[in-house]
């Protein structure tokens, strides 16, 4: 897999931007590229880290810890992957290899990784914001003005993945972190987790199934897209940014799958009122059913409500109980992935493999889902 050019590029507010791509990120030695500079060390990492004992995070692939870098007192992420949870080798290298490309503001940084007998050790650059969608639920409130600033970041780190020919496939909030506890105003996102993102061609059509229910565009459904997939989530993201939930709802996975495939939506006028007619048209060119009626990141960056910071908006916080819809919204998927894990952490091989045993025998057309007649 090739790597990027030693410097990021980052698309400007002309309307012809793509020829005026103002470069950013540090200069590199002349002759290489930001992956060559990445250092994949074999060892220990307690060598180089003094390593936190309380995690920042805990999931199925992994851990989070804080850690500080012995000779340069910075303050680093280091993610921890055991090699028994590897279950896909390949995968992870690819994950890796495309985190080494990445060399954009609103991107994480890889910084280095380390490889010992038991694990994987990444060293990231630390985002100490929380999530999203959480930091906006302890902040207690929203402008229209601060959604435009952060989908403008959102619409960045895909301008430039997508120049760099990788697909992230699968945008969600949980996946973008504030750097700093800062307002959102002097802040900066950074998109995370490139565990299904790939490379492509001009051209290239994808098959594999992957993202999440909400956010994932009717296309991947088909077994046959694009990059332009990752344009329809950003879309959802920013619906459910001025609203509190999502375009597309249902009370399981199946429905909310359902609802997806047909790209019905709508803008509930108690909820929407006081949100400009810009921001809407921009929803509606992202939420196309058609790849190639959809805006592109480019189109995205240059529409008025992300180049000027949406200039129609009222001069308000959005409506008074878009907190609390957003709060459920929320608690809702956590508790579904937290009860995920804690199946997925008490249960063996043979445990799992006799569930998927059933679930096959039970799915008669073979169509990965369940009826009620099934």
């Amino acid at each position: 897999m090739g790597c990027c050019s030693a410097k990021a590029s980052e698309i400007g507010g002309q309307a012809n931007a793509s020829k005026h791509l103002p470069q950013t990120g540090a200069a590199k030695p002349e002759g290489f590229t930001r992956g060559q500079l990445i250092l994949d060390i074999k060892g220990t990492i307690q060598d180089f880290y003094e390593i936190d004992k309380k995690k920042l995070g805990e999931g199925s692939s992994g851990s989070v810890s804080k850690g500080k870098n012995k000779s340069t007192g910075q303050t680093r992420a280091i993610k921890t992957i055991g090699k028994t949870q590897m279950k896909k080798m390949d995968r992870f290298q690819q994950e890796v290899a495309i985190m080494k490309m990445m060399d954009h503001p609103n991107i994480i940084k890889l910084h280095e990784s380390f490889e010992d007998q038991r694990s994987v050790h990444l060293v990231m650059e630390m985002c100490s914001g929380g999530e999203l969608f959480d930091r906006i639920v302890d902040v207690g409130q929203l402008t229209e003005v601060q959604a435009a600033i952060l989908m403008q970041q959102i619409a960045r780190a895909i301008f430039y993945m997508h120049e760099h020919k990788v697909t992230h496939r699968d945008l969600k909030p949980e996946n973008f972190l504030l750097k700093t506890k800062d307002p959102i105003e002097s802040n900066s996102l950074k998109l995370i987790d490139f565990g299904l993102s790939c490379s492509f061609s001009a051209g290239q059509m994808l098959k594999t199934k992957a993202g999440t229910p909400y956010y994932v565009a009717p296309q991947v459904l088909a077994g046959k897209y694009d990059q332009m997939i990752d344009m329809w989530s950003i879309g959802v993201i920013m619906y459910i940014m001025l609203c509190g939930y999502p375009p597309f709802f249902g009370e399981t996975d199946a429905d909310v799958l359902a609802m997806v495939s047909l790209g019905n939506f709508s803008f509930k006028p108690s909820d929407w009122k006081n949100i400009s007619e810009d921001a809407k048209n921009l929803i509606r060119n992202l939420l196309k059913m058609n790849p190639r009626d959809r805006y592109t990141a480019e189109q995205t960056l240059n529409h008025r409500w992300i180049k000027n910071r949406a200039p129609q908006a009222k001069q308000v916080t959005l409506s008074s109980n878009f907190i609390d819809k957003l709060r459920g919204f929320r608690s809702h998927n956590k508790l579904k992935k937290a009860a995920l894990a804690i199946i997925a952490q008490q249960l063996n091989e043979e445990k799992i493999k006799q569930l998927r045993d059933t679930f096959m025998s039970l799915d008669a057309n073979g169509d990965g889902s369940l009826t009620a007649d099934e």
